[in-house]
């Protein structure tokens, strides 16, 4: 099932003037609705005034503090993390499905969860703090990915299989890992620690997450985003993109370095969350087509709602905070069952 550039042609919406000022200003509407919601009880005026006062350095309000902390200091920045995060996840398994040309393929592909599991776990049975947890989920996410590549160097035949067949290896390891380490972890206090994590959740955001996770993030969907392009050429095929002067052994690198680490920047502080690397491309092919140069900038802000929305269930569905991992999970898989029962048109 690969993705041609040509695919889908017929498929797309031919009056796509909309398109741009929805993408824009839905993510705005659901994130001014997300401030609303929670269990604090928050007068709209009296948010619109913090937001206000923290915006323009001459406007000032009287506003409760406890009110003023609950907004800025766990509501907004556990809302700003949540559009990172999707964003980060959807872009991410969009740039692989182009380099793979393959629309089964997920962020995750290359083992980077699997590895930053395995490093938070390791820190969480060490009792770390979570700043370390984050930066040893971080820094396996990226060995694992590192460890991928290597082995790949040692194969020429179809760099890209053998990539995608390194990743699956190196994920399984890591899983075997992590499945040991939660066996022999403390059951009162080092095992729901770990499962929890693994569940993947944004419960305990605050702006320190945030500020670990924006470097990468930025970093790497800002380079993404510039060299979009070359993933039509590259969705082409290997001979054809080499005979119109890409490097395409680069382009492969610099591909999977960014989307592994906004992913496991994304992993690191939020723990697994899965299916939106894998269903949020398939959407944003459906309403633009299969053109990376709009593709790309489409998966931002769809993964970027689409995860608001579900952390948006996960906190208020229930009184217990349900892990946003398992409202993704239960909602994506469906859906993308769905998608395969009517047939890929870009495939």
């Amino acid at each position: 099932m690969a993705i041609s550039a040509e695919a889908g042609q017929k498929g797309r919406p031919r009056n796509k003037r909309w398109v741009l000022p929805v993408l824009i200003l839905v993510p705005v509407v659901v994130i001014i609705i997300s401030l609303f919601i929670g269990k604090y009880q928050a007068n709209p005026i009296d948010i619109f005034n913090i937001i206000l006062t923290k915006i323009l350095p001459f406007y000032d309000a009287e506003v409760p503090s406890n009110m003023r902390t609950a907004i800025l200091q766990v509501r907004l920045p556990r809302i700003l993390l949540a559009m990172l995060v999707g964003m980060s996840l959807a872009i991410g398994g969009a740039s692989f499905q182009g380099l793979f040309r393959n629309p089964l393929v997920s962020s995750q592909i290359l083992g980077v969860s699997s590895g930053a599991s395995f490093g938070a776990a390791i820190a969480i049975v060490f009792s770390m703090s979570s700043l370390v947890i984050q930066l040893s989920a971080f820094v396996f996410g990226l060995a694992a990915v590192g460890l991928a590549l290597l082995i790949n160097r040692f194969y020429k035949t179809s760099p890209t299989l053998t990539l995608v067949l390194a990743g699956v290896v190196i994920g399984s390891l890591f899983s075997s890992m992590v499945s040991l380490i939660t066996y022999t972890a403390d059951p009162n206090i080092k095992l729901p620690a770990i499962v929890f994590w693994l569940m993947g959740s944004l419960a305990s955001s605050a702006n320190q997450d945030l500020m670990f996770a924006l470097p990468p993030m930025i970093a790497g969907i800002t380079v993404l985003l510039l060299i979009r392009w070359r993933l039509n050429v590259l969705s082409m095929g290997e001979e054809d993109a080499k005979a119109l002067g890409i490097n395409t052994d680069r382009l492969r690198i610099i591909v999977v370095i960014c989307a592994t680490m906004i992913t496991s920047a994304a992993v690191s502080v939020s723990g697994v969350i899965g299916w939106i690397g894998l269903v949020i491309p398939h959407f944003g092919r459906m309403l633009v087509g299969p053109d990376h140069k709009i593709l790309l900038p489409t998966c931002l802000s769809m993964g970027g709602t689409y995860l608001l929305l579900m952390d948006n269930i996960a906190r208020t569905a229930t009184t217990a905070e349900i892990p946003i991992g398992i409202i993704t999970g239960i909602i994506g898989a469906p859906i993308f069952a769905y998608l395969l029962t009517r047939g890929s048109r870009w495939s």
